[in-house]
């Protein structure tokens, strides 16, 4: 079986990833920290977009991977996965604005949203009750 949507969305999220990592390098070396944040708020919201990246998305995508193992490529878990990149990018953009913003909000309560339809997904696969 192959997992194209899998693949794919790994291949976007690691290109999120790098964007991240290189805004960060970008706010650091600007700011000429080389450890930490030094106080410097751009880095600061920089650093956390990235490092909140990777606290939700790789276990998001392992839920892709596994549930698209199961069932094949549906168009939900498609939509789920745009729906994903999505999110972190405005969740990314919106890190840089001053709180509350619709970016940083929207983003958060999509990869929530997101995140829990595909644990649901996984369970009711896991337990029978689709297929």
């Amino acid at each position: 079986m192959t997992l194209t949507y899998t693949l794919m969305f790994a291949v976007a999220f690691a290109l999120i990833n790098l964007w991240l990592a290189f805004r960060a390098g970008k706010a650091r070396l600007g700011a000429k920290v080389s450890i930490g944040d030094g106080g410097n708020p751009l880095l600061t919201a920089r650093m956390r977009a990235q490092a909140n990246f990777l606290e939700y998305v790789p276990l998001a995508l392992i839920l892709i991977g596994l549930i698209e193992m199961r069932v094949g490529a549906s168009q939900l878990l498609f939509a789920l996965g745009i729906a994903l990149v999505l999110a972190r990018i405005a969740h990314a953009f919106g890190m840089e604005r001053p709180t509350p913003n619709p970016l940083r909000a929207g983003g958060i309560l999509v990869t929530f949203a997101v995140t829990a339809a595909l644990i649901v997904w996984g369970a009711m696969l896991l337990y029978g009750f689709a297929g």
